[in-house]
């Protein structure tokens, strides 16, 4: 789906990527964590297309992503970003919704016919009212618009950059589950995201960078059970690894961090508030 050989980049004389490799598979939901200027958004629009690799190759669906213009990248790729309003632009979240899908249904036959139904099909998922106005919406709703209007486009590939910044904890598991329903149809989901609660709750596999350099990835729950690794990145463990952790190596001899989770959705009679 999403391969880096030997990727680097460089804004003018400064590298901010440096000889990254790693390949995302189809149906895999990756978490892409580190510090503050690590690289993360840099490498997610290499991942799109928006940027070229100043050396190495990124092959998305296995074409080189020098070879295909950003707009042909667009239909495979759908990307968030952090903040809604730098990808909204239009007066009407239905208009918002349709006019992601200008070059996406470029080819269809009835475009008007299929415009409508998957504006009315995003505006279901979402709960959305079609009429109202995006900027005059809440953050979380105007991040929820902008969601809908990528994924009206139905793309294989989704790339998420910190889905869930300054929303709060309705809002959060709205979007996350939302994501986490997409991922289990089949999409590939690359989330950047600083929450490691969420991280740790929805992520199957991760990367970590640091300083542009790729410095861990492997499944999700033995990055966060690695306090050497996520100290070089400067994040700090979810806290129930956390608390196993503060534990002692000898307390997973009695509970693992899997069976840690387990009982404490048990506890909380299967709903997740990170709040408990």
């Amino acid at each position: 789906m999403l391969r880096f050989e030997q990727v680097s980049f460089r804004y003018e004389t400064t590298r901010i990527i440096q000889e990254v490799s790693f390949e995302i598979r189809p149906g895999e939901f990756v978490a892409l964590l580190g510090e503050n200027g690590a690289g993360k958004s840099t490498l997610c629009r290499l991942g799109n297309g928006l940027l070229k690799p100043s050396s190495g190759t990124v092959y998305l669906q296995g074409r080189d992503t020098k070879t295909i213009k950003t707009s042909m990248a667009a239909r495979s790729v759908g990307y968030l970003f952090q903040n809604p309003d730098q990808q909204i632009c239009q007066n009407t979240v239905r208009e918002e919704i349709r006019f992601g899908l200008e070059y996406a249904l470029s080819d269809t036959e009835d475009l008007a016919a299929e415009k409508e139904r998957r504006c009315k099909e995003m505006l279901d998922l979402f709960a959305l009212d079609g009429s109202r106005a995006p900027f005059g919406m809440s953050r979380g709703e105007r991040q929820q618009v902008a969601l809908a209007s990528v994924l009206a486009r139905r793309p294989p590939l989704l790339i998420l950059d910190e889905p869930t910044t300054g929303l709060d904890y309705r809002e959060c598991m709205t979007i996350m589950g939302i994501i986490a329903r997409l991922h289990q149809e089949g999409t590939t989901i690359l989330m950047i995201s600083h929450d490691m609660e969420v991280v740790a709750d929805f992520a199957e596999q991760g990367l970590v960078l640091s300083q542009g350099r790729l410095i861990g990835k492997g499944p999700i729950k033995d990055i966060i059970k690695n306090p050497a690794l996520l100290n070089e990145a400067s994040l700090l463990p979810a806290q129930i690894p956390a608390l196993a952790l503060a534990l002692g190596p000898g307390f997973e001899a009695v509970y693992t961090v899997d069976e840690m989770y387990a009982l404490v959705e048990h506890l909380k009679g299967g709903g997740h508030d990170r709040s408990a």
